[in-house]
Parts: C-alpha cells; structure tokens; sequence
C-alpha cells in the first residue's frame, strides 16, 4: 500500500481487502470512493474488474471515474501498467486501455494492480430513515433530497415493507427505529465538512417532506450506533432472505418511474409460491429484487427467467446494474446489448485474450 497525501491517490495489490483498504486510508484523513455490504471479504481487484457500485455511487460514480491506473495481466503473459501504474488525474494520450479491464470480469487480462483517486474522509455524517406511504411519494422525497441537500447528499437507499421485516424477523438484534409500520422506507445518508450546516440543511429539508406528507414519520440518527443501526436495516436484506430459505437474486438498472413495478410484475406472477423483497440504491435507479423460497424450485425459476429480463427490457432498464453478467445472465447480454456491440466485444476478447484462456464463457459465449 502506498499513498499520495497530495494528491488523494492510492496504489495497492488486487488482493487488498475493501475494507482494509478503507481503514488503511482513514488514517490519511482519506476513504474508497465505494462501499459495499461485503466490504469485510470483496477484494479491490475484483471491484474494478465487476465495476462494483455499492450504496455511494450517488455521491462518488463509477470505478471509471476513480480508477486512474491499473497493472494488468494478459493471456500471453505481457503487463500492462507495471508496478508504476500512474497515478496521473489527466493523462491524454492514446487510447484509455484502463478502461477496458473495468467492468470485464477478468475476461480480457487479470488486474493486479490498483492506483485510485481517493475522496477525503468528511467529518460530518448524517442519517435519516423515513417511512412513505407509497414508491410515488420515496421518488418525490429523492427529488426533494437532491434539490435540498444538493452537495452533502451521499447516499439515497429504499426498501419496501416486505424487505423490512425478513430482516428484523431473520438478523438479531435488529429492530425499527420507528415506531409504526409502513408501506416504504427511505434511507438518506449525508456527508459534509460543517456539522452545523449540515445538520441544519437536513432539519430544513426533513421540515419540507414531512409537512408537505411525502414523509409520514422518520427519525434523524442521535450517534454513529444509531446511524449503524440503521444501515443495518439496508445492508441486512441479503443475509436475511438467505436465511429464510432459497434466493433467487437479481440485480437490475430501470427508470425510476419503473423501478418498483416491476417488484408489483413479480409478486403478482409468483403468488404464494414466494417471498418477494424490492430494495436498493433509488438514487442511481439500482433495483435489487429478491425471491424467496423454502427450497429450489424448477416451478418458480421458470416463472422468474426469462420473465424478469424480458420486462427489464420492455420498461427500457439494463439486466445488470452493478453485478455483472457472468455465467448467469450469459443468455441474457442481447437484452440490454445490440448484436453489434457484442460482435465488438467478441473480437476485443479474440484479440486480447486469442486462446480463451481468461475467466473463458463468462460474458458471452465465443462459440
């Protein structure tokens, strides 16, 4: 590990955990500008090779944007990069070979080397959990959030009632810091450098939705244990719908207006024959919808696929926000790619990679 204090940018081996990562930066006064619920395990080579999102894409964009050099691997043995990956903000000559490996899951070289531009770690957090009484009224409070807080807004998560209640009924300890139930919850997150304005700007827009009835109830975090405590409620819905039976997981790119009908698509499609979660980053239109089962079922699967991709498509989304294709959703690529980009593809793959050694049949198919 290797930091420039003056210029925010950090170098690092691809093995280096996110998390450490992180630690190691907080003591320059810095931190990664991506945060992801498996942050204690995720390894940063893997984050920029997936182009991880994560819950402050909102705040801090796409790895494209903070990555500023790589050190990588090719089929034949040539590096790129080297231990010297620049640490360059503004490097404009030829082609940004950088940006080819970001996002290619392994398929055209192996990054073993990461040089990021880092955010300064702001003194001053806020975190609000409010309750709605519909998806309408949570895009209106995003749309509010963004005019209001402006420049702080870090994080903007949503989770319906269902996604709500697998945590507090399957994670321990776990309990709402609201009193009543509601149908939708909006988790906002706000980083600055002046806690006193800060905190008066998110008073100031908390007044605004809840007298305006977007917002029926909310509570601002007293402390850093609360403010825990409530991204627990978000980062938990994972680890609790795998612990109430057998998930079927997809993570999709849909325009707001669209996000959460496609939650309302599904639910009426499987009925009672699952559990059907709807949550995720509304501030970057990132839906992560969930089904849960008691075991795996041939029944539901073929209710799910093609039906999920197929609706993605028609409400003009992308069959993958943030995960990546991979194997599972090799089938699917055509959805949200036209026959020519992945002929493109294809022969970017032939040229980097010409065996089909590297991570071979994930992405497409080069058959």
């Amino acid at each position: 590990l290797s930091f420039d204090p003056a210029s925010g940018a950090v170098s690092c081996e691809a093995g280096v955990v996110l998390q450490t990562l992180d630690e190691y930066l907080a003591e320059q006064g810095h931190r990664v500008p991506l945060d992801l619920a498996a942050k204690g395990s995720c390894q940063i080579g893997g984050n920029v090779s997936t182009n991880a999102g994560g819950i402050r894409y909102l705040r801090y964009g796409s790895l494209h944007g903070s990555v500023l050099g790589l050190e990588v691997v090719l089929s034949d043995g040539t590096i790129l990069g080297g231990s010297g990956a620049t640490a360059l903000r503004k490097d404009n000559t030829g082609y940004h070979l950088k940006n080819l490996f970001i996002g290619a899951e392994g398929t055209l070289g192996v990054v073993t080397g990461v040089t990021l531009l880092t955010p300064s770690r702001l003194k001053s957090t806020n975190v609000a959990y409010l309750a709605c009484q519909d998806y309408e009224s949570v895009v209106n409070t995003f749309r509010s959030a963004r005019a209001g807080l402006g420049e702080i807004l870090s994080a903007f998560e949503f989770q319906d009632s269902y996604a709500l209640k697998v945590v507090l009924d399957n994670l321990p300890n776990s309990r709402s810091p609201l009193q009543d139930q509601y149908p939708f919850y909006a988790l906002i997150e706000t980083s600055g450098s002046n806690e006193d304005h800060d905190r008066q700007k998110l008073e100031a827009f908390l007044d605004q939705v809840m007298s305006s009835q977007l917002v029926l109830d909310g509570v601002l975090a007293q402390s850093e244990t609360q403010a825990n405590q409530i991204w627990s409620l978000r980062e938990g819905v994972a680890e609790s719908m795998q612990r109430s039976g057998y998930v079927y997981k997809y993570d999709l790119s849909l325009p707001l207006a669209r996000m959460y009908q496609l939650v309302q698509d599904t639910r009426k499609r499987i009925g009672e024959l699952g559990y059907v979660v709807g949550y995720g980053h509304l501030g970057d239109s990132n839906l992560h919808l969930n089904v849960s089962t008691k075991e795996a079922s041939n029944e539901v699967l073929g209710l799910l696929e093609p039906f999920l991709y197929q609706q993605t498509r028609e409400y003009g989304g992308s069959v993958s926000a943030e995960h990546g294709i991979g194997q599972a959703k090799l089938d699917y690529l055509s959805y949200s790619k036209s026959a020519a980009e992945i002929a493109t593809m294809r022969k970017l793959k032939a040229l980097f990679d010409p065996h089909n050694i590297l991570n071979p049949n994930k992405v497409f198919s080069m058959e």
